[in-house]
């Protein structure tokens, strides 16, 4: 019986950025990782020396083969999502998938019935809802501290696919799917400002635009968000989204708008909302993701600044440094990550994680295919779970 998580192992599949930092907030928590699978042997292998981790696997079934692994982290490119998971599920262990969960919602469907019926432990890493300014949002929330929310706004903003020179494996519509920025990064503003409100969008109106329609595709390999441009490209057309403007309809009666873009030059990674109650707002930035924004009418506005002396519980349990120290991305992760692996340690999940589990994966290719539909056909479309 697992009773620490140091007495958890753990495998990874793939070692590239999210990869890596997948393995640095695992040891970071405590948590055991016993190897890691990459692309080819080779890879594998030297990956492993340059991280330090006992074991390249040259195989996924090599990865179940193992019993010491209890959970499978998936970090690979989107295409491979379903059938690694559901592969892994099979195997009885618990599994932790980068979004988005599949290419399909009827995979992501099938994922959720599967992970329903194994009892296993299921979560796509949303890691966003995690900074702690985030899980305190979501506390105020929940008490009724803002009254009822009535609008949601917000944007997420990347420059790194600003040039036709820049290219990613996303960019291909059959290993990334048929939305790139929406699925890659309004996903997670998508799934963020749903678990911050409690509120589910019941239908939305979406515009897609394609401003470089020809990319210059590297004639071999280079690393994401690096400088370095290929010496010999091939033109490829691109029939995914650069951005995304949604209008967006809550069950609650509650309106929302999102703009989404990877091609805003000068923005790194900035995923901002604002959440307007009756009584009382939020805003906030990952851009200085210690710092909230309170607003009010009657009284002066307030900026809170990460501090666990002044934060509600749902916030100090996020929280992993003393207040003016700086939680970022990485922090996310062992964040999330801690939440994960105590229902790994209890054996199941529990009844209402705070973490996105796989129906909250489903969730988003479900608002995928509005987002699609509504493109197509200049339409207000409802979203179909």
């Amino acid at each position: 019986m697992l009773t620490r998580r140091s007495d958890i192992g753990t495998a990874v599949i793939g070692g590239g950025f999210i990869g890596t930092v997948h393995i640095e907030a695992l040891r970071r928590i405590g948590v055991r990782v016993t190897g890691l699978l990459q692309a080819t042997p080779a890879s594998g292998e030297r990956r492993v020396a340059e991280l330090g981790l006992p074991r390249a696997y040259v195989s996924l079934d090599e990865v179940l083969a193992d019993p010491a692994v209890a959970v499978v982290h998936i970090t690979s490119p989107n295409e491979l999502h379903f059938a690694q998971a559901r592969a892994i599920l099979a195997a009885g262990r618990h599994v932790v998938c980068e979004k988005p969960l599949a290419l399909t919602s009827a995979e992501s469907r099938e994922l959720v019935a599967l992970a329903a019926g194994s009892g296993l432990v299921n979560a796509v890493n949303f890691n966003l809802r995690w900074y702690p300014l985030n899980q305190h949002v979501a506390t105020m929330v929940g008490a009724g501290e803002l009254g009822d929310v009535r609008l949601i706004t917000g944007h997420y903003f990347q420059d790194w696919l600003l040039f036709d020179t820049d290219w990613n494996w996303r960019l291909e519509g059959d290993r990334g799917g048929e939305l790139r920025a929406v699925g890659d990064i309004g996903s997670h503003w998508l799934d963020l400002t749903s678990f911050l409100s409690g509120l589910h969008v019941e239908a939305l109106m979406a515009d897609l635009a394609t401003f470089i329609p020809i990319r210059q595709k590297p004639a071999g390999p280079i690393h994401t968000f690096s400088k370095e441009r290929a010496a010999e490209t091939i033109p490829v057309e691109i029939r995914t989204e650069d951005t995304a403007s949604i209008l967006l309809r809550y069950e609650s009666g509650a309106r929302g708008s999102v703009s989404i873009s990877q091609l805003s030059p000068g923005r790194k990674n900035s995923l901002a909302y604002q959440i307007d109650g009756s009584t009382a707002a939020v805003a906030w930035n990952s851009e200085q993701p210690d710092s909230l924004w309170i607003g009010h009418r009657d009284r002066p506005n307030e900026q809170l600044l990460r501090d666990p002396a002044l934060m509600n519980a749902g916030g100090v349990a996020a929280t992993r440094l003393p207040g003016g120290h700086v939680e970022g991305f990485a922090d996310t992760f062992a964040a999330v990550f801690t939440a994960v692996y105590a229902d790994v340690l209890a054996g199941r999940p529990s009844h209402r994680p705070r973490y996105a589990t796989f129906a909250a994966g489903h969730e988003e290719m479900a608002i995928g295919d509005a987002v699609l539909e509504s493109s197509r056909t200049g339409r207000w479309v409802a979203v179909t779970r």
